[in-house]
């Protein structure tokens, strides 16, 4: 699990594709914030919602499933509640994603050992709309 500042400056700075699970179409929900934030530093954010399938949020198209995502996804970014991160961190390895990010307040230590023991970098309780002002990274190219 990334805990330290560097290790998770460092993901920040090597992604470019992020796939927010649980985005939100209403511009008061954190998810669509964050969302909002993410594209404002460079990121090209493909947001996950079976429920908004279909329609766009920010400019980008909803997809029901990670798997409905063509190309490689860096990071998956999970505004989700805790019980209900495990599937989508399962989901996150079966599609060959590097990273999975759990926001605020969504901790799921069983999630986050099948994501390492399966290759993926892990963030737990954290928000990379905070980090990323804080760690000073600088815009995507």
């Amino acid at each position: 699990m990334l805990t330290q500042d560097a290790e998770i400056a460092t993901l920040l700075r090597e992604t470019r594709t992020i796939a927010l699970v649980g985005a939100s179409d209403r511009a008061d929900r954190p998810s669509h914030r964050v969302m909002r934030s993410l594209q404002a530093h460079g990121y090209r954010v493909i947001p996950v919602n079976p429920q908004l399938a279909g329609t766009e949020i920010n400019g980008m198209p909803v997809v029901a499933a990670l798997a409905d995502i063509a190309g490689a996804i860096d990071l998956v970014d999970v505004f989700r509640n805790s019980a209900a991160a495990g599937p989508v961190v399962d989901a996150a390895i079966a599609v060959g994603a590097k990273a999975v990010w759990l926001q605020l307040g969504v901790i799921n230590p069983e999630a986050a050992a099948r994501a390492e023991a399966a290759g993926l970098q892990v963030v737990m309780d954290r928000c990379p709309a905070i980090d990323i002002p804080r760690l000073r990274i600088a815009p995507v190219a």
